[in-house]
């Protein structure tokens, strides 16, 4: 499975369910990984013009290829693409290139609200990553007062309008994500009228992939069945342990459109790869976890505890920075990942 399937009609509105199916039947099983450039301490360094890096992530998506990996997850900027919309365009149009190269779909993230830094997302000359902390630069984008602020919004109608128009028939596009983690650095259901704005403006440039958002205030909450309710295909992040995962993986079932679990697995007990993956094979439900090679996200280290380093046990990524796995089971296991049984479309 290298690429989207394109599919001749428009997007004005939800997926009828079957059509949701008919596309997921093509690109099942998917077997994803949450994707930042080693080189890169967060989106902005990812992004700009003098840091984005394309040796680099040549080297690693190939490496994600042979693992067994066929799609990536990647969040965007907002405020690069603010400053230089050309210029970030032709760069992801260079990213999706590399990706294709390697046989990879790429699920795309518009917008994001987690603030590990509790910082703004400011363009430039990004700072080092805090020594031994999870995460440390990590920056929303756009931040919380563009998306409080409707007089801001646009910016963001133009962004997203420009970035899914031109990408709208783009094959190397898997699926669009458009909001990562709404309601995140304290923003809680604030953050709803921009997601369900989002979706709108996604949709008047008809694409042809299929739109998601995954919940994040609470899988049953009234802004998560919102969030769904738009959704051509249904996504959730879930970290905790096999028994969560698949309670959870079960009540996204309940709305009849295909599964995606797009944050998942931590190294801890019950919520490993061994642990996490029957689930998903059992259900027919793709999966992402987070972390490829161990870099400037520092996301090796666990949430909350400053005193471990790359030498103790990893909270994620798989490979150390010379592509050696961490743990080559895991390699295994991923390599060998499939779905009990073939996805069927309902009738």
């Amino acid at each position: 499975m290298a690429v989207s399937v394109v599919c001749a009609e428009d997007a004005q509105r939800v997926w009828p369910k079957k059509k949701a199916w008919e596309w997921y039947k093509q690109v099942a099983p998917i077997a994803g990984v949450n994707y930042v450039p080693s080189t890169a301490v967060n989106m902005l360094e990812w992004w700009q013009a003098d840091t984005f890096d394309p040796k680099t992530i040549d080297r690693e998506l190939k490496w994600a290829h042979d693992i067994g990996y066929n799609s990536i997850r990647c969040n965007l900027s907002f405020e690069v693409w603010e400053v230089d919309p050309k210029g970030f365009n032709k760069r992801l149009d260079k990213f999706l290139k590399i990706a294709a190269k390697h046989d990879i779909g790429v699920m795309l993230c518009l917008f994001d609200d987690v603030n590990f830094a509790r910082a703004e997302p400011i363009v430039g000359k990004q700072p080092e990553p805090v020594p031994q902390v999870h995460n440390s630069r990590w920056v929303p984008s756009p931040n919380a007062k563009k998306v409080l602020n409707k007089n801001e919004w646009p910016a963001l109608e133009k962004y997203v309008k420009d970035i899914v128009g031109e990408f709208a028939k783009d094959e190397r596009v898997l699926i669009w994500d458009l909001y990562n983690e709404p309601g995140n650095g304290g923003l809680r259901d604030r953050s709803l009228p921009l997601v369900l704005a989002t979706f709108k403006w996604a949709r008047e440039m008809k694409p042809v992939q299929p739109l998601t958002t995954g919940p994040w205030c609470g899988h049953n909450s009234p802004m998560a069945n919102a969030i769904v309710k738009v959704s051509d295909v249904v996504s959730f992040h879930d970290y905790g342990h096999a028994g969560s995962v698949d309670r959870w993986t079960k009540h996204y079932m309940q709305f009849g459109r295909p599964v995606l679990c797009t944050e998942t697995i931590r190294r801890v007990e019950g919520k490993r790869f061994a642990d996490l993956l029957p689930i998903f094979s059992k259900h027919q439900v793709g999966w992402y976890n987070w972390g490829l090679v161990a870099g400037k996200q520092q996301t090796y280290l666990p949430w909350g505890d400053k005193s471990k380093t790359i030498n103790d046990p990893w909270h994620w990524d798989l490979l150390w920075p010379d592509g050696k796995p961490y743990d080559p089971k895991e390699i295994e296991l991923i390599k060998a990942f499939k779905y009990d049984k073939q996805v069927e479309v309902p009738e």
